[in-house]
């Protein structure tokens, strides 16, 4: 049976493109166009009560019932066991996949949308908070140096949904004032991950619907304004 996959073109979205592409589960795509504002739509938040992207719909869940899921990690590991892939069977391993998918999800993915947000999207510079946010993506990728340096993947040798999960956000490195070539282990892995049939397949669902050009007013409402603190 097919899942259904609540999502658009952004690196939360692309993990999950990634990770069906890589288990080679069959998935529709429910495009959910956060710019215009369909994030807000009641049979979205039927979904997801966070209305954000991504989520999911699998009619056939544990036990043969439906079941719908939102955030991108847990959407991961669900699919990574049900697939019997991209999760280490040995213990220790399994630990330390888990353990930098949560890196990713409490580090990078909120530090390096802060860092987006504050040199690209809000409507006045702040400088500290400018500072603050380049400081801490610069280091996050020290943290990965570091771990890449010894190790092939994060979770070790085996490549796994902690790669799945990163990856998206240490592409197009520019957008964050990164050179890759500071962290030859980053960039080594990123190359060999970005080079993966599966992920070249993932990093393309929906690009055709990416946005171009600068955010409309009404866009960065939709993103960032005071309509996401709505009561619902």
């Amino acid at each position: 049976m097919t899942i259904e996959v609540w999502t658009w073109p952004t690196p939360n979205g692309h993990k999950v493109h990634i990770a069906l592409e890589e288990l080679d589960l069959p998935y529709t795509v429910v495009p959910v166009n956060i710019g215009a504002g369909e994030q807000f739509r009641d049979d979205f938040l039927a979904i997801t009560p966070n209305h954000r992207i991504p989520a999911i719909v699998d009619p056939d869940g544990p036990g043969g019932k439906p079941l719908s899921l939102f955030e991108s990690g847990a959407i991961l590991v669900y699919l990574a066991e049900k697939a019997g892939r991209l999760v280490p069977a040995d213990p220790a391993a399994r630990y330390a996949c888990l353990q930098w998918l949560m890196f990713q999800m409490g580090g990078v993915g909120p530090m390096f949308g802060q860092y987006g947000h504050f040199h690209s999207y809000a409507p006045e510079r702040i400088p500290y908070a400018m500072d603050r946010y380049a400081k801490e993506v610069q280091r996050l990728h020290r943290v990965l140096e570091k771990r890449l340096s010894g190790s092939e993947y994060l979770a070790g040798d085996e490549y796994s949904i902690a790669d799945i999960a990163t990856f998206p956000w240490i592409r197009l490195p520019e957008r964050r004032g990164i050179d890759l070539a500071h962290y030859p282990a980053v960039q080594r892995w990123h190359d060999a991950i970005a080079a993966r049939p599966a992920v070249r397949r993932g990093v393309e669902v929906l690009s055709e619907r990416q946005r171009r050009g600068p955010m409309t007013d009404q866009e960065r409402e939709n993103m960032f304004g005071a309509t996401q603190f709505k009561v619902r």
